[in-house]
């Protein structure tokens, strides 16, 4: 008789739980069906037409590497290399430059100050594009003010090269570090410097044992973050420097044009899955150091 009677008070107890359940799972499926058709079947699109080859005579298609083989041969992998080197050396350059800024932000003593730096940040880091490159041109092209005003010609300064691009990508990935690495920085506590000073150590050592290891995965997640975005970046570099310098991103849009050859469409939807796989690789770095990071700064 107890037995039965458990049974009974259990079933009622787990229906209610999984009517609980329901309702939840329910409301997550608008945004699961909008995931499908927005990054799902671009993706699907992408992969087939990387591994497809157009005969341009009968319009046949098949299947094939072909285009994988040419998006790392030749033009298509200098490009594909100099944005990495782009993205790379702009991401750790922003890295410690934002982790300087933040720093000296965390640390100060005015509150308006941190509120108008991070403000400035959040707007900064999404400013890029054609805007973005018609004020740097403006400022440090072959024309511009400071170009004019400083001589900076006659010392060999070209804003249309790979270090004015580095420039350029610095005025919003350092916005973007801040405010990646502020939340970081408040999670240091008190106590572990005044832990340090008390055993006799100095501001470098405190920083050199104890707070940058703390902090290493939150600056090396950052750095991912900053690599992504720079090395996705298309428009600013587009209006600047134009082929000047080999992007993959500017690779890719010369050929779906037909800039270089005609029919190379499919190349570049290869070129896109290069892109991809490096910003999936990316992201494997990057989730682990967050959760590593989250349990020293919870």
């Amino acid at each position: 008789m107890t037995a039965t009677l458990t049974r009974v008070d259990v079933a009622p107890a787990a229906s209610l739980k999984r009517r609980r359940r329901a309702p939840g799972w329910l409301a997550v499926l608008p945004l699961l069906a909008f995931v499908a058709v927005a990054f799902g079947v671009p993706a699907l699109a992408m992969l087939n037409g990387a591994f497809t080859v157009k005969n341009q005579a009968t319009g046949a298609t098949s299947y094939t590497t072909a285009n994988l083989t040419d998006s790392l041969q030749g033009a298509y992998l200098t490009a594909l290399l100099g944005s990495v080197k782009l993205s790379a050396v702009s991401a750790l350059l922003a890295t410690v430059l934002g982790l300087l800024l933040a720093q000296a932000v965390v640390t100060s003593r005015f509150r308006a100050l941190r509120e108008a730096v991070l403000t400035a940040s959040g707007v900064l880091a999404n400013f890029g594009g054609v805007p973005l490159a018609f004020a740097f041109v403006a400022t440090l092209g072959n024309s511009g003010v400071l170009t004019r005003h400083l001589g900076l010609t006659d010392k060999g300064w070209s804003l249309y090269s790979f270090w004015g691009l580095v420039i350029v990508y610095l005025y919003f990935l350092i916005p973007l570090m801040v405010l990646t690495i502020t939340p970081a920085l408040d999670g240091l506590r008190s106590q572990w410097r005044e832990a340090a000073q008390n055993n006799g150590a100095t501001a470098v050592q405190y920083w050199q044992h104890v707070a940058l290891p703390v902090l290493l995965p939150s600056l090396l997640g950052g750095f991912v973050l900053l690599f992504g975005s720079a090395f996705a970046a298309y428009a600013t570099a587009a209006a600047m420097v134009g082929s000047s310098v080999p992007l993959v991103t500017l690779q890719i849009a010369d050929a779906i044009s037909g800039n270089v050859l005609v029919g190379q469409e499919n190349v570049a939807l290869a070129l896109s899955l290069d892109m991809v796989l490096i910003a999936g690789l990316v992201m494997a770095v990057y989730l682990p150091l967050q959760r590593r990071s989250a349990r020293w700064l919870a």
